[in-house]
């Protein structure tokens, strides 16, 4: 199972020529200006969400759309958008939420009851090209309309009863929803622009799509609404909706630039030309904030892990597993390659998720322990395939590269004899889903604060996640208990059974190897301000000002 923003895209498809010459013309600021604009890694797949799987298509989508469930600025807790509160019944299968009475969409729709189930029951109505688009509905909703009886999905209906209620029916008791219905994906959109643009028209081109005009026309309820995209000048430009529910954007304007090379978007930063971008490389924090910048550091709400591909048998024996564990020098990787704030990782999920274990000591650097393990097993002379991606930094591993060197280094020390390969971003997640390397770097950034979206995101679903657990005998049990887990009603319950779980993975499976939890950075000139660092990377843009306006 892949989505989220462990595929995010921060891809480098050649570094687009810098002119300073340009400063001079630059939309920073400016007089009477009121724009904001925000160097981003690469251009919007999309302006659906509901089809989106990126962080830059993201970005730009949070802007434009509301949730009914939001994020707390700066924090992974939930909060009310465009629902004011909600309730479910003894069962915890139907929810009822009550909706603002004071939003509409841009095009002068009123959001409403029957606008929520009109979303919901379009996000739940894919033709087959759809169900491959819509990611994050696969992963969190499970099955679709047309391929309930395969495939059941947690969503099982919606009603209006009035204007301002909703009533959303599901499967199963889940400690996932609602919240779940903060992510970007599920964002309301206006049932007539979805009608009028075709809105489930999506199309597989190759190995891409082509979307109906309603991707290309985003009516929503947000702070801001799309002026222009302009591909060929590599610019998206928002407005501010005038008729915005909530506090009004503090930017007349919000431009997104699109810069792929991070070293262009700091040198464009520290030229003017361009307010701020994300995940600056930590070799350059300082002295961006010596050149007057501001670097603000997101709480670490990621994992770095190295990842086993458990079809190969030679990785069934666990001595072959600790082995490996014991041979990797992680003080010294978060010591060397991360960022300050970094830590050692002792289980899939980051400390501040309930369920984490606090009682999962480290497995310590041994190298002489692990080649006794190998001897053990019977596996010296170990050989693997093990990867890295290439053009891509993530908030959990900001040069995969030298991330990649270290472990290498550690593997190789104890006689694991290691063949490198390497593959651009796109290409190398899919290459993992493949099953095509032996071992491999990767990690997650949560969406919400749920044990279930880490470990339930790692090892459900057997066949298909990335450690390819089926092949092992304790795979499906894994993934059954986690489920199992997730519909545990009793919070303190749950807690424990994820407590418990955890230790599980860490000490009978060990499928793959928590390596670190890393701060990932945000960073904005002096005149910007306003901005609220999330721990989710959802920043929102209209609290933002530049030049005190």
């Amino acid at each position: 199972m892949r989505i989220s923003r462990r595929i995010l895209p921060a891809v480098a498809a050649g570094a687009l020529a810098l002119s300073l010459a340009a400063c001079a013309q630059s939309e920073r600021g400016g007089a009477g200006g009121s724009t904001l604009t925000f160097g981003a890694a690469g251009a919007p797949s999309t302006f659906d969400p509901f089809y989106a799987t990126d962080g830059e298509t993201f970005r730009i989508s949070r802007q434009i759309f509301d949730t009914l469930i939001d994020s707390k600025p700066g924090t992974s807790e939930i909060e009310p958008a465009l629902a004011e509160s909600w309730e479910p019944d003894e069962s915890g299968t139907k929810w009822t939420f009550k909706l603002r009475d004071d939003v509409t969409f841009i095009d002068g729709e009123p959001f409403n009851g029957e606008a929520v189930c009109a979303n919901l029951e379009r996000m739940y109505d894919q033709g087959a090209d759809g169900q491959t688009a819509a990611e994050y509905w696969g992963s969190f909703f499970g099955g679709f309309k047309n391929d309930a009886e395969k495939d059941p999905s947690l969503y099982k209906g919606c009603e209006a009863p009035d204007e301002t209620t909703a009533v959303i029916t599901i499967d199963r008791a889940t400690a996932s929803f609602p919240t779940l219905l903060s992510q970007t994906s599920f964002s309301m959109q206006s049932p007539k622009a979805m009608e009028e643009g075709d809105a489930n028209g999506i199309k597989a081109a190759g190995e891409g799509f082509t979307f109906p005009e309603n991707a290309k026309n985003p009516v929503g309820t947000g702070a801001f609404k799309l002026e222009k995209y302009d591909e060929a000048n590599g610019t998206v430009t928002l407005v501010r909706n005038d008729d915005y529910w909530g506090e009004a954007a503090k930017s007349e304007k919000l431009v997104f630039r699109i810069i792929p090379d991070e070293s262009t978007r700091r040198q464009e930063l520290e030229a003017g030309s361009i307010n701020g971008y994300d995940l600056p490389n930590p070799v350059d924090w300082n002295s961006l904030e010596e050149n007057g910048n501001q670097v603000e550091i997101r709480d670490p709400f990621n994992i770095l892990y190295l990842g086993l591909n458990l079809k190969d048998k030679k990785f069934h024996d666990l001595k072959v597993r600790q082995a490996i564990y014991h041979a990797l020098n992680r003080e010294e990787l978060v010591k060397s390659q991360l960022p300050e704030g970094a830590t050692v990782a002792t289980q899939f999920m980051p400390d501040t998720v309930a369920g984490y274990n606090k009682d999962l000591e480290p497995y310590a650097y041994d190298p002489e322990k692990s080649k006794q393990l190998l001897k053990e097993a019977g596996a010296e002379g170990l050989e693997m395939t093990f990867a890295f991606p290439t053009e891509v930094s993530r908030p959990y591993m900001p040069d995969p590269s030298t991330i990649y060197d270290a472990l290498r280094a550690d593997l190789e020390a104890v006689g694991i004899t290691v063949k490198a390969v390497s593959a651009p971003w796109t290409a190398y997640t899919d290459n993992v889903t493949a099953g095509k390397y032996d071992a491999h770097i990767l990690g997650w950034t949560g969406d919400f604060n749920d044990a279930y979206n880490f470990l339930g995101s790692f090892f459900t679903e057997p066949v298909a996640n990335d450690f390819k657990t089926s092949n092992i005998s304790w795979g499906k049990k894994l993934s059954d208990d986690l489920k199992a887990a997730d519909s545990i009603v009793d919070e303190a319950e749950r807690t424990k059974r994820y407590e418990e779980l955890n230790e599980q993975i860490m000490t009978e499976y060990l499928p793959g190897f928590p390596i670190s939890h890393s701060p990932p950075a945000i960073v904005v000139d002096a005149d910007t301000k306003g901005l609220v660092p999330s721990p989710l990377t959802a920043e929102d843009f209209a609290p933002v000002s530049v030049g005190g306006e």
